[in-house]
Order: structure tokens, then sequence, then C-alpha cells
């Protein structure tokens, strides 16, 4: 069984066999919805043929305002930012996707910040403005690089 689980919603202990936060280019809502195309590649592999119960940790608020500040003070911007640091810990896999017309500040802070965890999977293309620290930090941290998500869903799954 596969549970996804979006902010704000609560991140429950230890019920599941599994689980992949799906880190990367949101760009404040702007980028295209590639955690929505993960989860249905996701659901395709697994289904419910498997007796394993997987949990998908989603950033991608469903009721994000743009409006929020940005601010340590503002009680949403803090719950999502919380939410997110406590899924990435939560998570036995973290998938990155850096999209190549964005500049994803965040995602490659969360690189940065699990880098040697060990549970980190890294999608980008050599066309994203940074694709060249992304690529010796994954060399560095022996993190598994790929091109496009399809090949690395394809892989970790």
């Amino acid at each position: 069984m596969i549970k996804e689980i979006k902010p704000p919603h609560f991140l429950p202990h230890a019920d599941c066999d599994l689980s992949i936060f799906l880190a990367g280019t949101i760009e404040m809502g702007k980028s295209e919805d590639w955690q929505f195309d993960a989860v249905q590649v996701i659901n395709s592999v697994y289904g419910d043929e498997r007796n394993l119960k997987m949990n998908i940790y989603n950033p991608r608020r469903d009721n994000f305002n743009p409006d929020w500040k940005q601010e340590f003070e503002d009680p949403h911007f803090s719950q999502q930012v919380n939410w997110e640091l406590d899924a990435l810990e939560k998570a036995t896999f973290i998938v990155f996707n850096f999209l190549p017309e964005s500049r994803s500040p965040i995602t490659l802070h969360e690189l940065g910040l699990f880098a040697r965890s060990g549970k980190c999977w890294v999608c980008c293309p050599k066309e994203f403005w940074r694709s060249g620290n992304v690529e010796i930090t994954c060399n560095r941290f022996n993190i598994p690089l790929y091109r496009n998500m399809e090949e690395l869903l394809n892989e970790l799954l």
C-alpha cells in the first residue's frame, strides 16, 4: 500500500516499510508538478501487488500561498519548512530532482544537508545551472546521479 503525505498533514511514526521524500524544484508552486508524475510511476511499479507499506512524502502543498512571508515568524512558512525537515530526516530515501530551467536554492541546500546520509538519489540534467556542483557532490559522497527522473525511479524501485 502506498500512501502520499503532503504538508501540513501529520507524519506517521513507523507505519511503513520504506519511505521516499520527493525533494526538488517547486519554485514557489510555479514549476511543473513533477512530484505528481513521480507518484504515478511509483504507483505503477508497486501498485497494490506487493505487500509493502510505503509512504511518499511530497512537500508540494496543495494549499500553498506564495504570499506567505519567507520568515521564521510566519507560522505557515515555519510549519512548511519544519514539516520538510522532519520528513527528510524520517525518509528511507530522498529523491532530488533539479529541473533545468530552475535555480532550486532550497533543493541545493537540502542536498548539502543530507549528502552524507547515504539515502540520496539525484536527478540533475546537464542543463541545470549548477549541474557541475551537483555532479561533484554526488561523486564525492557516492550518491547515484541520473539525468532523467524515469531512469532514477526505475533503478530505485
